[in-house]
């Protein structure tokens, strides 16, 4: 009787998946991966944001948060992901650009899970904890002693600058004057990810 259990469990698994967008982040096979905005210029959104982070803390599982108002990178990889999404759900308007679809924004696993609608429903449903299933947890509940749990730090090559000096003559070599280029390491802003809980 319990291997029908099993076999129940396993169908329903599969389906569950297969109602699910398989379109993955960069290093999201694992991973729980929320698309924030830490900007609180448009307060439903910064909630919605919050909702989202708190759902999943709830399980206890690790989250890969990527802020899309602190990186541009991250900005365009959400981008070209909800391109794809919609490319999928729609094969006929193939081309066509997404609809704006603003953050949150949850994959779990390789799977587009959905925004903060689709997010509360499927855990209401009991959904989102059956997903998690099986990705690594949370390590504590403190903030990172790096970043302070904001997940960006300046850069250490720049001091957040986003420039710096490259003398001509080679590593360790400050004869002759210097070039002032853009640090190679950060962002647009000057931050890098933290090492710490990266």
């Amino acid at each position: 009787m319990s291997s029908k259990v099993l076999a129940i469990d396993q169908v329903e698994e599969k389906t569950l998946l297969d109602g699910l967008a398989a379109v993955c982040p960069p290093r999201g096979e694992r991973r729980a991966v929320l698309y924030v905005t830490s900007l609180r210029g448009i307060r439903k959104t910064f909630e919605d944001c919050g909702k989202v982070r708190m759902i999943l803390q709830g399980f206890g599982v690790a989250i890969d948060e990527r802020d899309v108002s602190m990186h541009a990178e991250f900005r365009q990889e959400l981008k070209e992901l909800l391109v794809e999404v919609a490319e999928r759900k729609n094969a006929a308007a193939k081309g066509s650009p997404a609809p704006p679809m603003p953050v949150p924004r949850l994959f779990i696993g390789g799977r587009y899970v959905g925004g903060v609608e689709e997010v509360s429903q499927m855990n209401e449903d009991g959904l989102i904890g059956r997903l998690v299933e099986g990705l690594p947890r949370q390590s504590s509940v403190a903030a990172c002693e790096g970043c302070g749990g904001v997940r960006f730090v300046p850069c250490l090559e720049c001091s957040g600058s986003c420039k710096v000096v490259v003398f001509g003559g080679g590593v360790g070599d400050f004869s002759g004057s210097g070039v002032v280029v853009r640090c190679s390491y950060c962002n647009e802003n000057g931050l890098i990810r933290c090492p710490v809980c990266l």
